[in-house]
This record gives structure tokens, sequence and C-alpha cells, in this order.
């Protein structure tokens, strides 16, 4: 488990070369998320962007909270655990990856759905796309609609969806120096571009480049989204123009 050295802005936990898990990019939060088990305490994770060579996050508990660790095992599983102090023994109160939520396991152009529910995540296609396999089974992932295949005038009829509480995917180009507005054209204007997001790194070194701009070019895998819509950023997806809407970025809204 390490960060990811082709972006410095993911954690993944590896099997040899291959990701077993990933976490999605850092969109900048300087408390990245709090993993609990019930009212009695709380884990929170906090990232340090303030460094020159890429962030790092550390765990901190509140006073009067039990011991607590976090282990990876020879499976790739990875756990949160308090101390019982009744038994003796150290429980889980948390782990990942569940379900669907394993690298890549929903196929290219399908998502985990309910990450981080306590029913099992299952695999949707993202919108505008349909199961590969004639059963329906979306594990081996989506294409888009045959109807709706095609990049009209360059790119220019097209529009974005935007998805909510999303894991971003992976296999992304990160674009710097760029304001929202720069990186939806940045993605608008290349027929290749599939999908982006835009976040602001407040945590950052306050003399380098905060803006994030993330731009995926082709399939989008190991995408998912969070069930408690607390999680995750707004993923905008490319919808082309031939279905008769568009987005429109500077006031938000969906027109048909």
């Amino acid at each position: 488990m390490g960060g990811d050295s082709s972006s410095d802005l993911q954690i993944v936990v590896w099997n040899g070369t291959r990701p077993y898990w990933r976490r999605a990019a850092w969109t900048g939060a300087s408390i990245f998320g709090v993993i609990q088990s019930d009212t009695s305490f709380k884990l929170y994770q906090t990232i340090d962007g303030d460094m020159a060579d890429g962030y790092s996050f550390k765990l901190t508990v509140a006073d009067g909270s039990p011991p607590m660790r976090m282990t990876l095992d020879y499976t790739g599983e990875l756990t949160f655990q308090s101390w019982d102090g009744n038994t003796s023994s150290w429980t889980v109160f948390s782990r990942f990856p569940t379900g669907c939520d394993k690298y890549a396991s929903c196929g290219p152009f399908g998502y985990c759905d309910g990450i981080g529910a306590t029913a099992t995540p299952t695999c949707k296609c993202l919108d505008g796309f349909v199961p590969v396999d004639s059963s329906h089974d979306v594990s081996r992932g989506c294409r888009r609609k045959e109807e709706e295949v095609g990049c009209v005038g360059g790119g220019g009829g097209d529009g974005f969806l935007t998805m909510p509480s999303m894991r971003t995917p992976d296999k992304f180009l990160y674009v710097r120096n760029r304001s929202f507005d720069q990186c939806t054209a940045e993605c608008s204007r290349n027929c290749s571009c599939t999908a982006y997001a835009y976040a602001i790194l407040n945590n950052a070194d306050a003399t380098e480049d905060r803006s994030r701009c993330l731009v995926w070019m082709g399939e989008l895998v190991d995408t998912g989204k969070f069930s408690d819509g607390a999680g995750g950023e707004n993923l905008y997806l490319r919808i082309p123009g031939s279905r008769g809407m568009y987005f429109d970025n500077l006031y938000g809204v969906l027109y048909w």
C-alpha cells in the first residue's frame, strides 16, 4: 500500500504490479474522511499537502478512545481495528475493499454503486451506457448506446452530466493551472475526452498551483459512487449532443 507515483494524488493497494484497491484522487480537503464504528469514538484521516514532493495523511483519534490500528493482510484487505478491553482482542470496524469495490471489478464504463453502505455494493452502468454482456452482467463492463455514438461538431454540441458523490476513475490526465471553466473547455474541445473533475487543493502549499483539473481520455475504469452522498466529488460525464440535451456549467442547469 502506498502512493501512486504516476500522480501523487491517490493511494493504491498493489498486488505485485497490479492495483488491487484504490482510493480516489485527493480533492484537497484537510479532513479526508471519518471512519467510526459507533458514537463512542471516531477515527480521523487528515491530509497534509504542504509538502514539496506530494502529500501525506495521518490517523488521529480523540482523547479517551481505545487503541486502534490499521492492517493490510496477505489477501489485500485493509482493515481498521479497535481494542476491546473486555475480550482482550482486536475488533474490525471498517474494511476495504468490499463487494465490487475491488479495482476495476465493474469493468470499463461501469461503476460500483453503494461504496460505504452496509449492504453489498452492486455494479451499474454510467448514464447513457448499457452492459456489454447480453445477460446484463455489468461486471464485464458497459458500452455506450449505439444511437448515442459520436462527437458532434468537434465536441461543441456535446454537454456534461453531473454525477455527484463519485469516486473518480483511475488513469486520469492531471492538467495544471486551470480554472473550472478552463477545465471544462479542456475536455469539451477534445472528442476523446469522456469526463472531467475539478477541485481546489486548499490544503496544498500556498506557493504552488492549487488547481486540480483531471480529464479522462477513452475508457473510465474503477469508478464508484458513495452511498451516503457525503463522500466523493462531482464527476462530469460527457453526453453526446445527439441525446438532445446539454449541461450549462456556467449556470448549473440541465437543458432538454
